[in-house]
């Protein structure tokens, strides 16, 4: 039995300092092309509400009760969610910056299922009359010991992310 107790006690150290060792800031983006003008595009990701047509967060759970703050578009608009779905949780995103014809940075502001904050950017740029290239950066930080969990959190973040872009480039594209 001691030699569990040991074994046990040894594995949680090498975890915890696994955890103490990785970035505890990380980023992650993801892009896609979609074949409208940027103007076109830029309008619709501008604001907020578009994303229940394609976020998948946003669509995790139809119940979700969502709240809007402000004029959708501008600068010190908010988006908030409340859900019992533990996928979903509480928190709301607000936007902090507008760049005019080119994108919009919010900060996530997250209480369930974990607290934290997060900023996270959408720009649109056109690489020709009729394409535009859509990326979204996310920045966030994970504090320890849940730092062990970024790689994982990444990763699904990411394939998250991904589904995003799909969903925004089939609504715009089919417009």
């Amino acid at each position: 039995m001691i030699i569990v107790l040991y074994a046990f006690l040894g594995l949680l150290a090498v975890v915890l300092l696994i955890a103490m060792a990785v970035k505890k800031e990380y980023s992650i983006s993801s892009e896609i092309v979609i074949d409208r003008p940027s103007d076109a595009v830029f309008n619709y990701i501008i604001h907020l509400r578009n994303q229940e047509k394609y976020s998948k967060w946003v669509m995790a759970d139809p119940n979700a009760k969502l709240v809007y703050k402000g004029v959708d578009g501008t600068k010190g608009f908010i988006a908030s969610w409340e859900s019992e779905d533990k996928n979903v949780g509480v928190g709301e995103q607000e936007i902090t910056k507008i760049i005019p014809g080119e994108g919009y940075e919010v900060e996530i502001r997250f209480e369930k299922p974990f607290k934290g904050i997060s900023q996270a950017q959408t720009m649109a740029k056109a690489i020709s009359a009729n394409q535009t290239r859509v990326r979204t950066n996310f920045d966030t930080k994970t504090p320890f010991p849940m730092s062990i969990m970024i790689p994982v959190v990444k990763k699904m973040l990411l394939k998250d992310m991904n589904q995003n872009m799909m969903n925004l480039k089939r609504i715009l594209e089919t417009q």
